[in-house]
């Protein structure tokens, strides 16, 4: 189905472009970070509908389904900004059943979330597979960080200032927007 043509999806189809001649055939994992309620998801969702527009299997997943439990988190410490920066997230669990198993293809099963933070709860895993040629577009906070960016092939930064202290201490120790392939300005999102 043929998207209706704004600015929005202009930009978005030529972003999907440039995912295209970076990263080639196969299956792409593409990363979105930004700070908090800076359009990540929305821009997650718009994109993967443009490679749909395509004819292109895309899957979404957001890291707010592989957050840890409050339980987890607390065996780090108090509630602080630090430890949810550090320790908020279930990056093993974001490898063992998403990454992983996507880039393996054929008949590799993999879940788009682990974990439904409003319940504090495991959820029941939805596995899904797909066709040789397909795309993840991933959001969330602190996705670019260090210890995650080898795991994508096209990194997307939404441009914003951090605007809670967790987000602070992650932009002070790498800003999404310098390392990032693309930075998408906040009037676009």
């Amino acid at each position: 189905m043929r998207l209706v043509t704004t600015p929005r999806v202009s930009m978005l189809r030529e972003l999907a472009d440039r995912i295209g001649l970076r990263a080639g055939r196969g299956r792409v994992v593409v990363a979105i970070d930004g700070p908090l309620r800076s359009g990540k998801t929305a821009l997650g969702d718009d994109l993967a509908a443009v490679f749909g527009e395509r004819g292109t299997t895309a899957f979404r997943a957001s890291m707010e389904g592989f957050h840890r439990s409050r339980e987890a988190q607390a065996a780090f410490g108090p509630d602080t900004a630090e430890r949810y920066y550090a320790h908020g997230f279930d990056e093993s669990a974001l490898r063992r059943a998403l990454v992983e198993p996507f880039r393996l293809g054929g008949s590799a099963g993999f879940v788009t979330r682990v974990w439904d933070t409003s319940r504090d709860a495991w959820v029941e895993p939805k596995w899904l597979t797909g066709p040789e040629d397909a795309v993840l577009v991933l959001d969330g906070r602190f996705v670019l960080r260090e210890r995650l960016r080898g795991l994508w092939d096209f990194t997307i930064a939404i441009d914003g200032d951090p605007v809670d202290p967790a987000d602070r201490i992650a932009y002070a120790e790498c800003d999404p927007r310098t390392v990032a392939d693309v930075v998408v300005v906040a009037a676009q999102n």
